[in-house]
C-alpha cells in the first residue's frame, strides 16, 4: 500500500494566539508529522571519524583539577559593530528550543530550510536561559582543550565546558541530531526570526509532559565570525536595528 503524503506547514497560516515572532509562521501543530525535506548545506559536512574511546577521552579531558577563570574572548570584532550589528561576519540560522524544565538545544543551520550543521544540548534549563536573556545580554562560552594530536574541526568537538556570563554551569554535549530534532526544523522551516510553543510535541500527554513544560523554540538570524581555527564566535541579531546581539555564543579551543 503506498505511503501516504503528510502535509507540511503552510506559511500562509496565522501565529497562534501564545506566540509572538517577528515575521514568523506558525508550525502545523496537526497531529500527522510533516516529511522532512530539508536540504543539505551548500558546505559538505565531514563525516566524524571519532570513537567511543576519544569521546570519553575528551570527556575526561574536560574535567579540571582546578576551576579556571572563563576565557572568554576580548571585544576582537568590537571595530565591526555598527547600528547594532556586526559587519563582515555570515548569517547563519540559529534555533533555541527545548522544554522549560529540561536542558536547551542550540541548533546552527546556513539557512532555515537547510540541515543543521551543529546540534548541541547546553547545560541550562530551556527556562532560565530565556528568562536570563529577558534580562539583558547573554554570554555563553564553551571551551575545549587543544589537543596537537588529534586534528579536528572546532564544531566537532564532543565536549564542552560551559560558562554563562562567567559561571561555570556543567558541560555542554555535541550530538547528531535525532528524527525529532530534523521534524521540529521542518516544522520550523518556514520560520525565518520568532519565538513561540509548541504544545503537545511528539505525542507528549499526562504527567510527562507536565513535567517538562511545554515545548519552546526560539529562532534568529546569528552572525558568524571566525577569528582563528580554535575559535568562533555567533552573535544572535536584533531584528530592529537599535541594540546589540542579545546572546553571543563563544567556541574556543584552548
Amino acid at each position: 500500500m503506498p505511503t501516504p503524503r503528510l502535509k507540511t506547514p503552510s506559511p500562509s497560516r496565522p501565529p497562534p494566539a501564545h506566540s509572538s515572532s517577528s515575521n514568523a509562521v506558525a508550525p502545523d501543530q496537526s497531529p500527522t508529522r510533516p516529511q522532512v525535506s530539508l536540504q543539505p548545506s551548500s558546505k559538505k559536512r565531514a563525516h566524524s571519524k571519532s570513537t567511543i574511546f576519544r569521546r570519553v577521552k575528551s570527556l575526561f579531558r574536560s574535567f579540571p583539577v582546578i576551576n579556571p577563570p572563563c576565557k572568554i574572548p576580548g571585544p576582537i570584532h568590537a571595530n565591526r559593530m555598527h547600528d547594532g550589528h556586526i559587519h563582515g561576519g555570515k548569517q547563519m540560522t540559529g534555533t533555541l528550543f527545548g522544554h522549560r524544565k529540561s536542558r536547551v538545544n542550540l541548533s546552527i543551520q546556513e539557512n532555515s530550510k537547510s540541515l543543521p550543521i551543529l546540534v548541541m544540548e547546553l547545560s541550562i534549563q530551556t527556562g532560565k536561559l530565556l528568562q536570563d536573556m529577558g534580562l539583558g545580554l547573554v554570554r555563553i562560552a564553551l571551551e575545549c582543550e587543544k589537543n596537537h594530536s588529534e586534528k579536528v574541526k572546532l564544531l566537532e568537538e564532543p565536549i564542552w565546558t560551559m560558562y554563562c556570563n562567567g559561571r561555570k554551569v556543567g558541560y555542554a554535549v555535541k550530538r547528531e541530531p535525532t528524527d525529532d530534532d530534523l521534524k521540529l526544523m521542518q516544522m520550523l522551516h518556514a520560520v525565518s526570526m520568532g519565538a513561540g510553543v509548541l504544545p503537545g510535541h511528539d505525542g507528549e500527554t499526562g504527567s510527562a509532559a507536565a513535567a517538562e513544560g511545554e515545548l519552546t523554540y526560539m529562532r534568529a538570524y546569528f552572525e558568524r565570525m571566525v577569528g582563528s581555527k580554535d575559535s568562533e564566535t555567533y552573535y544572535m541579531m536584533n531584528p530592529d536595528g537599535n541594540s546589540g546581539p542579545e546572546l553571543s555564543i563563544f567556541f574556543v579551543r584552548v
